[in-house]
């Protein structure tokens, strides 16, 4: 291939992307909705990857929580087991390897900074939640299976360490019956004593 044919190639390249931004644009005058979300995957994956299409057989991107996303806006589907048993987490910078043979090999290659946060594993609209800090983050259901947890359980997840998300990645699960006994434990087991009223109140534990 020709010099000249790979530079006709990039300015293609670079000619899309505008209309794609620009087509984004239109839309969002249009409809008014915006997905703040995946405009700032989008941005990140830009100055992530040098603003630069992905071209070629290795693409860098931006994990938005179950897929990868190019500085185009372009979506590539990332095995949920490796996700989950990875710890991915929304904002995580990858690559994706595409071999001769047609295989998708992810790799991440520049975690985003993480902290950690204990909620209540809940099911809603149909998928797994965990309620934490008042907000429902989505979870991977091949981390609900790994972990084997169920509604109720108490779970850790793993989130940006600035900014908003939509997605935790599931650290710990803590099933529910021991966090039942555990809490009896605090109060001694269920025992109670008489106070100087005379009224029953629980024993706490020391």
């Amino acid at each position: 291939m020709s010099d000249d044919t790979l530079v006709q190639i990039q300015e293609l390249i670079d000619s899309a992307m505008s209309s794609l931004k620009t087509a984004h644009a239109l839309l969002r005058d249009v409809t008014g909705v915006v997905d703040s979300s995946h405009e700032r995957n989008m941005m990140r994956a830009t100055s992530f990857s040098g603003g630069a299409a992905a071209t070629g057989r290795v693409i860098e991107g931006i994990f938005d929580g179950q897929n990868m996303m190019d500085s185009a806006g372009q979506t590539y589907p990332v095995p949920a087991n490796y996700a989950s048993k990875s710890k991915l987490v929304e904002g995580d910078g990858m690559k994706l390897t595409i071999t001769d043979e047609g295989k998708f090999i992810y790799k991440q290659i520049a975690p985003i900074q993480r902290r950690t946060a204990l909620g209540l594993l809940i099911q809603e609209d149909g998928q797994y939640k965990v309620l934490a800090e008042g907000k429902a983050f989505r979870v991977l259901l091949a981390s609900v299976t790994f972990y084997r947890a169920e509604v109720g359980d108490q779970v850790t997840v793993l989130l940006p360490q600035e900014g908003e998300a939509k997605w935790g990645a599931v650290e710990a699960v803590i099933p529910k019956h021991i966090a039942d006994s555990a809490a009896k434990e605090k109060l001694g087991g269920g025992g109670t004593a008489h106070g100087d009223d005379g009224e029953m109140s629980p024993q706490l534990g020391k």
